[in-house]
């Protein structure tokens, strides 16, 4: 992509493979209102029988929440997870009453993913025939770690990598950036934070492991919030359509020293 396009009006860009790419996770989740029959061995035993041969492992989990209210920060209800993983732990499905959710550290390309995306959807919906869905959210992480945290000048341009590409950032301990950029085209909101953390920094424990070293962070979530009717295929194409367009403002963001570096052809 040229430099002065604007990511959130331009088509997506044609895909560049990646084989080295330092892409660490990619989650999808689809919130609803909650139906608390979820809860139960009952709704769980077929829900795992239609998605058991790629998801055969599951744990049962329980969470505990935070509420807010006229005595301040207390603690929330029980919330019971229900966790269908594959035998290497790459690839994992989420249960919730009120969130379903599929999430990998492996990922492929992007029809791989949402084909196994559109299976976890239709086996729920073929259960919960839940009518509406609340919110939609698409989120993809990158981690630059190695010495590659010192050409981050080299491989993001310079209004995302900011202090960090500059003489500065070797004294920069910790340098987080965000901001919340409307996507028009998508009717959704995006999220991107970017920046460089130090070693066993903890930013959001349940998505992005702190490692032992200094790394550079790229984090995209793009998500629409409000009540739409729960159907398989509108959502999929949603999280098509919201995947192009993290990858197009991804493409943006780098250069064509980052794509060279993790094995793409430019």
């Amino acid at each position: 992509m040229k430099g002065a396009e604007n990511p959130f009006e331009v088509s997506p860009p044609k895909e560049i493979p990646l084989p080295n790419a330092p892409l660490v996770r990619v989650i999808a989740q689809v919130r609803f209102p909650l139906i608390i029959s979820i809860g139960s061995r009952e709704f769980v035993a077929p829900f795992q029988e239609q998605i058991r041969s790629q998801y055969p492992v599951l744990r049962e989990e329980e969470i505990r929440g935070t509420v807010v209210g006229p005595m301040g920060m207390g603690q929330g209800p029980v919330e019971k997870i229900w966790r269908f993983c594959d035998v290497a732990g790459d690839w994992r499905a989420s249960l919730g009453s009120g969130f379903l959710a599929l999430e990998t550290t492996k990922y492929g390309s992007r029809s791989d993913f949402l084909g196994r995306l559109e299976a976890v959807l239709s086996a729920f919906g073929s259960l919960a025939k839940p009518v509406v869905y609340d919110r939609l959210g698409i989120r993809y992480i990158d981690r630059i770690d190695g010495k590659a945290v010192d050409d981050i000048s080299k491989l993001i341009r310079s209004e995302v990598s900011g202090i960090s590409g500059s003489s500065a950032a070797k004294n920069a301990r910790h340098t987080l950036s965000e901001a919340l950029f409307a996507a028009p085209a998508e009717a959704a909101d995006f999220l991107a934070r970017w920046g460089h953390l130090p070693p066993n920094a903890m930013v959001d424990p349940a998505a992005i492991e702190p490692i032992a070293e200094r790394s550079w962070l790229l984090d995209l979530d793009m998500f629409r919030a409000g009540q739409q009717p729960f159907k398989v295929d509108a959502l999929v194409l949603d999280a098509k359509r919201f995947a192009e367009r993290i990858y197009t403002f991804f493409r943006w963001a780098v250069t064509a020293d980052f794509l060279r570096r993790y094995g793409g052809t430019v």
